[in-house]
């Protein structure tokens, strides 16, 4: 016996279940976000199609998906995430 009830058990798990999920739903939605400011159209969209899929194996709910390709477009506010790419070398 844990020394709780099962109920507190069970809230502690999922609790842990529900901060890698979220973890994991928001680097997916970077991506698509990112991925959709070249078009948000997956059929042309080749990068747009890879983060749609890698989201759906996670099992990302379909009104999310949406949502991140309309901020993406720009049909919702919110806040931009712009992609960089930084070159070094060193000695």
């Amino acid at each position: 016996m844990s020394g709780h009830s099962k109920w507190h058990t069970i809230k502690h798990k999922k609790a842990a279940l529900d901060a890698k999920r979220g973890k994991i739903f928001t680097r997916l939605i970077k991506e698509i976000v990112i991925a959709a400011r070249g078009g948000g159209d997956p059929v042309s969209n080749a990068r747009l199609r890879t983060a749609i899929t890698a989201a759906k194996a996670v099992s990302m709910p379909q009104d999310n998906i949406n949502r991140a390709i309309k901020r993406g477009t720009g049909e919702l506010e919110g806040a931009t995430i712009e992609e960089y790419t930084y070159e070094g070398y060193g000695p």
